[in-house]
C-alpha cells in the first residue's frame, strides 16, 4: 500500500516526511481554490480529513513539522485583485471537534490548564455560520477599512463592497475610538434561491451553495455588482480595541448588538459539557428552519481574562473550538411528497424538503424510493426527518424523528393512478417466473402517457447519451409543451422548421432566447448528428438497459445493423439471435425480454426509422485485450484530481477493464483520491490492491 494511504501509526519516518510534503501541497491547493477562487474542489469533510491527517502525523513526528505546514496557516494568501490589508490582530482559525467525546476532551483540557479542579468555566455556544469572514475597522465611529480574512495575517481590502451590505453600519455612536468588528458575510436560503433563479434566467451558471454565492459576491471588482447581491452580516467577535467591550464573551457580543450590528439570537451561555451538547443538538434539529447555513456550533470560554490566560496554540485559540455537524447528514422538515413519473413509467415519490445544506449542496428534494419504503419508515408529510447525502449519492431520508411528529398527521396514501392527465391505472407488475411483485408501481399508459414521453426525451439528450449543449431538461419540456418536439427525430428538424416559419414565434424571439443562443443550439444539434453505438443504444431508453448494458451490447455486436437484427429477432423464443444475446456475459432474461419488447412495438420502430434518417451511428471501438488491466475489475473513489470520474471510467473500459461502483472480493484495484472513506476501508479488509491516481496512470500507461 502507498505510504499516503497507510495508517499514521504504521508510517516510517521517511514515509511521514514524504506524506507531510504531499499534504502541504494538497491542502495549499485546496485553500487557494476555496479562499481565493471561491470554487472548492472537494467536500468540507474531505478537506477536514486532510487537515486531521496532517495534524496526526505532526503529533507523532514533531521533528518533521515543515515551515509551510498547514497547521501554521489560516486560509490563503490574498489575491492580487484587491489591495492588501495587514490585520492589527491576526484572524485565526479554530480547532475542530467531531464527536461528543472531542467536546469533553476540550473542556477537560481547559479545566486542567486553568487548574480549576472540578469546576468548569462558563462557555458560550453559538451557530457556526457558513459564510466568508470579514474584519471591519472603525476609527472614531467611522468605518475606515473592511477586509477579508485572507491568510489570517493579511486580507483583501473590500471596504467599498462591504459598505453595500445593509447590516453593516457606516458610522456608529458610543463606540471605542478604535473598534474592529469581526463576523461572517452570508446569504440566506431565500435570497440564494432568488439569485440562482436570476442567474439561470440570464443564462449564467447557478451557484452551488450560499457560501460560494456570498464569497463570489463580496469579492467583485465592481461594488455596484456586490450592491445587487443580497448579502448579510453577523457580528460575533472583535480584533483591535482601544478599550474593552465587556468582561465576558457573551456580554461583548451583546454590546456589538447594542452598537447596531446583527448578532445571532441562538448564542447561549452554557455550563458544562451536557449543556453544550444539548445546545448543539437543538441547533442541529433547528438547522433547516434558520433560513441560512450553519455547519456546526462554536464553543468559547466566556470570561475574557480566562481566554487571555489560555492563549493560543499553533493557528488556533485554546479557549475555543468548532463542533462540526456531520458533513453527510442534516435534520429538516418534510413539506410534501411529490409523485414523479419516470421514462419507464415508474411512479417515484420525491420528498419536498425545507432546504438545508448537506455535503456542500443545498438539498430541497430527496428520494423516498417507493411506496414500500414510505410505509416501512412511516414517513408522513410534516415530519422532521434526517437527510443523508454521501458523495455523489442522491439525497435520501434516513429516518423520521417521530417524537417531533405533529399531532393529527396521517400515513401517506400512495396513488393507484398515474398523476398524468390520462389518470391511467398505476400497477405493480408480478414477475411470471419468480412470482415476486415489483417494488415500483408503474403507469400502464406507456407511450400514451405524456410524462413518460417527455422523460424519454430528457433521457435522450442527457449527458451520457446525445449530450446536446443548450438542450437540457427545461428546454425539452418547453418544446414538448409547445408540441414542437414529441419524438427524438423532431430535435434534428427544429432548425429547418424554424427557418420555414413553422416555429411560432421563431426561437430567437422567445423569452430567454436570442439570435446567438438559438444559433448555438442549432449548431450543437448538428454537431450530434454522428454518435457512438453505445451512446445511441443508451439514448433509446429501453427499460433495464442503462449505460453499462448499452456499452456491453455495443462491444458485443459492433455495429447498429448487427444489434438491430438481433434485437428484432429476440422476441422469438426459438431464435438463434435470442440465444446468442442471452449468452453474452452480463445479460439475463429480463434485459433480453425488455430489448425484444422495445423492438417489437410498431411505435418504437417508426420513431427509430425517423431518427435514423437524421443521424449516423458509429461502429463501436473494441476494447483493448492486451492492456495491463484487461479483464480486471476496478473501483474509483475519493475526490479524483487528475481526471473526472467519467473520464477515468471511459479510459478504464477502453482498456478492457470493468468499472464497478462498490468494492467486493472480485475487485482487482481500488484507485483512491483524497477523502477516500468506506471503500478504502473495505479494500484494506479484503486485501484489494489500492492505487493512487499517479500509480494507476503509471500502470495503464506501462
Amino acid at each position: 500500500m502507498n505510504a499516503a494511504l497507510k495508517d499514521v501509526d504504521r508510517l516510517t519516518e521517511t514515509e511521514a516526511a514524504s506524506e507531510l510534503a504531499r499534504l502541504a501541497r494538497e491542502i495549499g491547493k485546496h485553500d487557494k481554490a476555496y479562499y481565493d477562487k471561491d470554487a472548492p474542489t472537494i467536500s468540507d469533510a474531505a478537506y477536514d480529513a486532510l487537515r486531521q491527517r496532517n495534524d496526526e502525523i505532526e503529533a507523532r513526528f514533531p521533528g518533521l513539522k515543515r515551515l509551510d505546514s498547514p497547521s501554521e496557516r489560516v486560509g490563503a494568501k490574498p489575491s492580487n485583485q484587491f489591495a492588501e490589508v495587514r490585520h492589527a490582530v491576526p484572524m485565526l482559525s479554530l480547532g475542530n471537534a467531531f464527536t461528543d467525546e472531542d467536546v469533553s476532551d476540550f473542556v477537560e483540557r481547559i479545566r486542567r490548564f486553568l487548574g480549576l479542579g472540578e469546576d468548569v468555566p462558563a462557555l458560550t455556544a453559538e451557530p457556526k455560520i457558513d459564510g466568508l469572514s470579514a474584519n471591519l475597522r472603525y476609527e472614531d465611529g467611522a468605518l475606515v477599512t473592511g477586509a477579508t480574512r485572507g491568510d489570517g495575517r493579511s486580507g483583501e481590502n473590500v471596504t467599498a463592497n462591504l459598505m453595500t451590505i445593509a447590516g453593516i453600519p457606516h458610522t456608529i455612536a458610543d463606540a471605542p475610538q478604535v473598534l474592529e468588528v469581526r463576523g461572517e458575510v452570508y446569504m440566506s436560503h431565500a435570497d440564494f434561491a432568488a439569485l440562482n433563479a436570476r442567474q439561470e434566467a440570464a443564462g449564467k451558471p447557478a451557484y452551488k451553495n450560499p457560501r460560494n454565492a456570498a464569497a463570489g459576491s463580496l469579492r467583485q471588482i465592481d461594488p455596484a455588482i456586490t450592491a445587487q447581491r443580497p448579502l448579510r452580516f453577523f457580528a460575533y467577535a472583535w480584533g483591535e480595541l482601544s478599550e474593552p467591550l465587556a468582561e465576558t464573551q457573551f456580554d461583548a457580543v451583546r454590546r456589538l448588538g447594542a452598537l447596531g450590528f446583527d448578532i445571532n439570537a441562538d448564542m447561549a451561555l452554557c455550563r458544562g459539557v451536557e449543556d453544550l451538547i444539548a445546545h448543539y443538538r437543538m441547533l442541529e434539529e433547528k438547522r433547516a428552519q434558520l433560513g441560512y447555513d450553519i455547519d456546526g456550533v462554536v464553543y468559547k470560554v466566556d470570561r475574557l481574562d480566562l481566554q487571555d490566560r489560555l492563549g493560543f496554540v499553533s493557528r488556533a485559540p485554546r479557549w475555543a473550538i468548532a463542533h462540526k455537524f456531520s458533513p453527510e447528514k442534516a435534520t429538516t422538515r418534510l413539506n410534501d411528497i411529490d409523485i414523479q413519473v419516470g421514462r419507464t413509467g415508474s411512479l417515484t415519490p420525491v420528498a419536498k424538503l425545507e432546504p438545508v445544506t448537506v455535503g456542500g449542496v443545498v438539498v430541497s428534494n430527496a428520494t423516498l424510493h417507493n411506496e414500500d419504503e414510505i410505509a416501512r419508515k412511516d414517513v408522513r408529510i410534516g415530519d422532521t426527518v434526517v437527510v443523508q447525502r454521501a458523495g455523489d449519492v442522491i439525497p435520501q431520508i434516513v429516518e423520521v424523528v417521530k417524537e417531533k411528529r405533529p399531532e393529527g398527521s396521517k400515513p401517506f396514501e400512495f396513488p393507484t393512478t398515474c398523476p398524468c392527465p390520462l389518470k391511467t391505472p398505476a400497477i405493480r407488475e408480478v414477475n411470471e417466473r419468480s412470482g415476486e411483485t415489483d417494488a415500483r408501481r408503474r403507469c400502464s399508459g406507456e407511450f400514451a402517457c405524456p410524462f413518460q414521453k417527455v422523460e424519454h426525451l430528457k433521457h435522450f439528450v442527457g449527458r451520457k447519451t446525445f449530450d446536446i449543449e443548450g438542450l437540457g431538461e427545461k428546454q425539452i419540456a418547453a418544446f414538448f409543451d409547445a408540441g414542437e418536439v414529441r419524438a427524438p427525430a423532431d430535435i434534428f428538424t427544429l432548425k429547418s422548421r424554424n427557418e420555414a416559419g413553422e416555429l411560432v414565434p421563431p426561437l430567437a424571439e422567445r423569452e430567454g432566447w436570442g439570435e446567438t443562443s438559438a444559433g448555438n443550439l442549432f449548431a450543437a444539434i448538428d454537431g450530434r448528428r454522428s454518435i457512438g453505438l453505445a451512446r445511441f443504444i443508451n439514448a433509446m431508453g429501453i427499460r433495464h438497459v442503462g449505460e453499462e448494458t448499452a456499452r456491453l451490447l455495443a462491444t458485443s455486436y459492433g455495429s447498429w445493423a448487427e444489434f438491430r437484427k438481433a434485437a428484432e429477432a429476440a422476441h422469438d423464443a426459438d431464435a438463434a439471435e435470442r440465444e446468442t444475446m442471452l449468452a453474452i456475459d452480463g445479460l439475463g432474461e429480463t434485459v433480453v425480454a425488455s430489448i425484444a419488447a422495445f423492438f417489437s412495438e410498431r411505435h418504437n420502430a417508426e420513431a427509430l426509422n425517423a431518427l435514423l434518417a437524421e443521424v449516423e451511428i458509429e461502429d463501436a471501438e473494441q476494447a483493448s485485450a492486451d492492456s495491463p488491466v484487461a479483464g480486471k475489475t476496478v473501483v474509483f473513489t475519493g475526490a479524483l484530481e487528475r481526471f473526472t470520474r467519467d473520464e477515468a471510467k471511459a479510459r478504464a473500459q477502453s482498456l478492457g477493464a470493468k468499472v464497478a461502483g462498490s468494492v467486493s472480493g472480485k475487485t482487482d484495484f481500488l484507485v483512491a483520491g483524497p477523502g477516500a472513506g468506506s471503500k478504502l476501508k473495505k479494500a484494506a479488509e479484503l486485501g484489494v490492491a489500492v492505487l493512487t491516481e499517479d500509480e494507476w496512470l503509471a500502470l495503464i500507461d506501462a
